[in-house]
């Protein structure tokens, strides 16, 4: 019998844009400033002390003269429930992968409770089941420790598995390793975080693709 894929997806910046949690978050911030200090235009002026790379929260607490903590203002970002959702193309792939047979994974870095609200927001209960569901806080440990991807071997041995994700640094060194085919989502010039891949040869995927559905000429 021929083996399944196991594909498991990177969440951030991989299935869904970063940015777009961001703007969200900070959407969020700006309505809870302006209803209780009574301010206006707090989105635009966030909005710019990110672009300007700045510390965001304390920015807008010193130019408002707000009487709120930066930590306040961080619990929002991390608990809100954020309005993001998954692209057309990244749903009809994963549709596509679900009729073929593939099990579909996901394995991501964070908070439980901010990468929960994440999942829910995007539907991917829809594609994922929970138990193949890995958030590291909940887990235990981060990418690129080895039990993280072993968990889903263990699960699913003697199948093939594959890796989709975005950070060179830490998403492709450890499935390499285990004999993973290895996928990396180019930045379309929105990821929070560069790509760098003038780094060891080790740490670099095996497939580097400009669009999500280019993931099906590849899971086959």
């Amino acid at each position: 019998m021929k083996n399944k894929w196991i594909v498991v997806f990177d969440l951030d910046d991989t299935l869904y844009k970063e940015i777009d949690f961001l703007q969200s978050a900070y959407c969020e911030i700006a309505t809870v400033i302006e209803t209780k200090f009574s301010k206006q235009e707090v989105l635009s002026f966030m909005m710019k002390s990110y672009q300007q790379k700045q510390d965001v929260f304390q920015e807008v607490i010193n130019f408002y003269g707000l009487t709120i903590e930066k930590q306040e203002l961080l619990h929002i970002y991390r608990t809100h429930r954020p309005k993001i959702s998954l692209a057309k193309e990244v749903r009809t792939t994963l549709e596509t992968l679900q009729n073929r047979g593939c099990i579909l994974g996901l394995l991501t870095d964070g908070r439980k409770t901010t990468q929960s609200n994440k999942i829910e927001a995007l539907g991917l209960h829809n594609f994922i089941n929970q138990e193949n569901i890995i958030i590291s806080e909940e887990f235990g440990s981060e990418k690129p420790t080895m039990r993280n991807y072993e968990y889903f071997m263990q699960r699913y041995p003697n199948e093939k598995y594959c890796y989709v994700g975005d950070n060179v640094k830490k998403d492709f060194v450890t499935p390499n390793t285990l004999g993973w085919d290895t996928v990396c989502l180019l930045d379309d010039g929105r990821n929070i975080h560069c790509q760098d891949f003038t780094i060891g040869t080790q740490f670099l995927p095996m497939h580097r693709i400009k669009s999500f559905k280019e993931l099906l000429k590849i899971i086959v």
